[in-house]
């Protein structure tokens, strides 16, 4: 499979190129560039479900992100979840799950493969791990 170039608004190049193991090698210009590590709420829920709470997984980290505003969109407060268990709520540093260089492309878990590449098809992004050219994009 051939490599994919990606040109972004400030003239930066970027290359994907599947790998032999079906995932994607991204190389290019990474100096300016934001990532961000997953949330983890085993711990978090742990407690929640300890204390009696009855949402599920999935109900619970929405509410744990749930803020109130009054009528002209000010914040007033964390929902009472929030300030509870938000302690217990730890970013997973040994996983990248986005990668946004200065200008383009963003990248993220969940997207398509064909998105990135359009003769890989059929798989999601899960994770990326740094390497000397850029980041080699994990598939699954």
């Amino acid at each position: 499979m051939k490599t994919k170039k990606y040109i972004n608004r400030y003239g930066d190049e970027y290359k994907f190129t599947p790998t032999e193991d079906g995932h994607i090698l991204w190389e290019g210009n990474f100096q300016w560039c934001r990532s961000s590590w997953p949330n983890v709420y085993d711990d978090a829920y742990r407690r929640y479900q300890e204390d009696g709470g009855e949402l599920s997984e999935s109900e619970f980290i929405e509410e744990i992100h749930r803020q109130e505003y009054d009528a002209d969109g000010n914040w007033l407060r964390q929902s009472d979840i929030c300030e509870k268990y938000s302690p217990y709520v730890y970013s997973d540093l040994d996983t990248i799950d986005m990668v946004d260089p200065s200008g383009g492309p963003f990248l993220s878990r969940g997207m398509d493969s064909e998105f990135i590449h359009p003769d890989v098809k059929g798989k999601k992004v899960d994770q990326f791990i740094r390497v000397e050219t850029g980041y080699k994009i994990i598939l699954k």
